[in-house]
């Protein structure tokens, strides 16, 4: 099993070179960044509330983010700038998006970004991506995205992408990205793109895993019965689509639950490392690696 490190990338924080290089010379595996272009002053969703209670999208009264919600939300650097970074002090560190907001980002413009990292990096580029949770919805669409259609979004952007990064002409007519025929260079180094993990914990996310990913980027979950169960569901229908292995990656893991992770079919692991706590972390991290 391989171990990564997350964080939050807050300009309060460790800088993140440091980090990248920390982390890399205790043998860590990965790091990866969250992705937040901003976060809107007030919301119709809370934090806590995540996608369990969208309903409440609907009330008129909004919650202040600053007084809801951790400040690193809103204190984060770009993502994709520092993971290039990352990359430049680094030799061996697999640099990791967790996740790419791809509702956010404009795909011919990404598709370029998301080549020219993986390329720079020597093919190090782990891509993770998703849709945003429910309480973002004023982030998305501060950025022109319809919550309500997010998913279809995603869909056609991935597949557009994969157009662009693996043809020479590449175009793309769907129900809302549209382009003729373009030249779009560098192409990733990694063939036939980097590896996709997709977000999520909701009921359809195994689709968006078989549709366009190559393996699955849930959260923790206490309950590892129910866990290992969906694991198990989307190894199978992953071999009977003729599919090889989809890779489990677990973000926000706990390292006291690593047997359980073992157990459940799981291949990376991702530890969050708390703002201003971020070395002492690492090597909480490197310890667990290296015992395990």
């Amino acid at each position: 099993m391989k171990f990564g490190v997350f964080s939050m990338n807050s300009d309060e924080g460790l800088d993140p070179l440091e980090i990248a290089r920390e982390a890399e010379g205790l043998g860590i595996e990965s790091v990866f960044l969250p992705d937040h272009s901003h976060v809107p002053v007030a919301r119709r969703v809370t934090y806590a509330a995540g996608d369990k209670h969208v309903k409440l999208a609907q009330r008129e009264e909004f919650v202040q983010s600053a007084n809801d919600m951790p400040r690193d939300y809103y204190r984060n650097r770009d993502q994709l700038l520092t993971l290039a970074s990352m990359a430049a002090v680094t030799s061996t560190l697999r640099l990791g998006t967790g996740i790419c907001l791809v509702v956010q980002r404009d795909p011919i413009l990404l598709a370029k970004e998301i080549a020219t990292l993986d390329q720079l990096s020597q093919g190090r580029l782990l891509l993770g991506v998703g849709a945003g949770s429910g309480w973002n919805r004023e982030e998305m669409r501060n950025h022109g995205t319809d919550p309500r259609t997010r998913m279809r979004l995603m869909a056609e952007r991935m597949a557009a992408m994969q157009q662009i990064w693996t043809n020479d002409e590449a175009e793309y007519h769907g129900e809302f990205v549209q382009f003729d025929p373009i030249h779009s260079w560098p192409k990733p180094l990694q063939k036939p793109r980097p590896k996709v993990f997709v977000g999520g914990d909701g009921p359809t996310v195994l689709d968006r895993v078989l549709a366009f990913g190559d393996g699955w980027m849930p959260g923790h979950h206490d309950d590892m019965g129910y866990f290992g169960a969906r694991v198990s569901e989307l190894q199978e229908r992953a071999a009977a689509l003729g599919r090889g292995r989809m890779e489990i990656n677990v973000f926000l893991a706990h390292l006291d639950r690593l047997d359980d992770y073992v157990a459940a079919g799981v291949d990376r692991i991702v530890v969050m490392l708390p703002t201003g706590t971020e070395r002492k972390f690492l090597k909480e991290v490197a310890d667990a690696a290296n015992r395990f």
